[in-house]
């Protein structure tokens, strides 16, 4: 797997990134130095993820408020 740019990727492609890095080693088969280099980028894989979900909770969260101010509104 060589190293990609993970913050130009969708959330979708992080994930699928980050299940490729899993599967590989669950699999047993890379040596220690491979290891290391792939549990660092799955880490960097996981916090992009929380971030992007995050970023979407908040305006969620924020679409939801605005829904209620215009809802009272109308009344």
């Amino acid at each position: 797997m060589k190293n990609k740019n993970y913050k130009n990727q969708s959330f979708e492609e992080n994930i699928k990134s980050l299940e490729e890095i899993v599967e590989e080693l669950e699999s047993g088969n890379i040596d220690l130095e491979k290891s290391v280099e792939l549990y660092e980028r799955g880490v960097e894989l996981k916090n992009l993820c929380e971030e992007k979900l995050k970023r979407v909770e908040t305006q969620i969260k924020k679409i939801k408020i605005e829904n209620k101010k215009f809802l009272k509104e109308n009344f």
